[in-house]
């Protein structure tokens, strides 16, 4: 089975941890979804097994509506069935995603005690944190990525562009399906840190909502089940740029001296067509390149012996404070405030 079709059944263990909590017999719950089958994969501890992303969606319809709870159990009260229908009529007249983003907030805060959604602003950056009280104290592995996958999938829907991301956060440890995060958020992640969020370029934010409420009623019949089995790779051309780049980015002299002509010739396209399709999903070939080196410089700030002037280098700045100022753009703080927040929050 291929893997971009496919979820493995430790992230099918996770998303019945809120079922576990309760004592509900998962065996009917495999009968009820029609995959008796995943019972014996399900309870052998050895099983490198993968699921088929239709049958991983009816399990989740079908444990959804056995507990009543689009949570899955994960909450201390039910998230009543119809709760993530009602938000998308909600949020479909908002304007543009900024506001969107903020009004779903707004909604969940309203509908659950235990999940809220955050969204912050810094410099060429929007961060989108999920805070989780996780009051049953289960594995929430799967519902903080489930979140994340449904908030990045609706809100390329609702601006009809793809959203290349910066990079990802978890407050979990790193899990036993952490081989499916690279397909799952093509950017770099982290576990075990202070906060889930994920971080994303913020002009993104006044792209105006491109769905109204006729568009609505097809896609809520798909959703939000068909936005969490969609576990695959992302194949919008700025991801599928951004994974030749990432491929190449072990010394940064070979991402800054990458062309544009060799990943059009990969990608088997012309620069005019590459450029102008890159373009229509609203990057370039300049702003994908600048954001993994954004992404670069954040990693080499993490490393205390790095020195702020050997980090620019690097990076193939000139100096530091050419560098300094390139990152106060990027992210709203200067290179050694935003190390001084790095160790404040350890």
């Amino acid at each position: 089975m291929e893997n971009k079709h496919s979820v493995p059944i430790e992230l099918v263990r996770s998303a019945l941890a809120g079922c576990i909590r309760q004592n509900i017999n998962i065996k009917s719950l495999f009968t009820e979804s029609g995959m008796l089958y995943l019972w014996g994969m399900y309870n052998d501890p050895k099983c490198q097994n993968r699921v088929s992303l239709d049958d991983f969606g009816a399990l989740l319809r079908a444990m959804w509506f056995h507990l009543g709870d689009e949570s899955g159990g994960f909450f201390s009260r039910p998230m009543k069935l119809g709760t993530f229908a009602m938000m998308c009529h909600a949020i479909i007249t908002a304007g543009n995603l900024r506001r969107t983003l903020l009004r779903s907030a707004r909604y969940m805060a309203i509908v659950s005690d235990d999940f809220r959604l955050e969204l912050k602003e810094s410099g060429n950056e929007a961060h989108l944190l999920i805070h989780l009280d996780n009051p049953h104290k289960i594995d929430d592995s799967f519902i903080v990525t489930s979140i994340f996958v449904i908030w990045i999938r609706l809100s390329c829907w609702l601006i009809d562009k793809p959203i290349m991301l910066e990079r990802v956060n978890f407050r979990f440890a790193e899990p036993n399906f952490v081989d499916e995060f690279p397909s799952m958020f093509p950017c770099r992640h982290a576990f075990s840190q202070a906060e889930n969020s994920i971080v994303f370029s913020r002009h993104l934010l006044e792209l105006p909502i491109q769905q109204n409420p006729e568009t609505l009623l097809p896609f809520l019949g798909h959703a939000p089940e068909s936005l969490l089995t969609q576990f695959c790779q992302d194949n919008s051309l700025t991801g599928q740029v951004k994974g030749l780049l990432l491929n190449r980015q072990g010394l940064q002299t070979e991402l800054e001296n990458m062309s544009f002509e060799v990943i059009a010739e990969e990608l088997s396209l012309s620069t005019h067509t590459l450029r102008r399709r890159l373009k229509i999903e609203g990057s370039s070939f300049q702003e994908i390149k600048d954001s993994l080196r954004r992404d670069r410089a954040q990693s080499l700030l993490n490393v205390p012996d790095n020195s702020i002037q050997d980090i620019a280098l690097q990076l193939g700045f000139s100096e530091s404070a050419a560098f300094a100022r390139a990152f106060k753009k990027w992210t709203g703080l200067t290179p050694g405030a935003y190390r001084e927040q790095l160790i404040h929050n350890d």
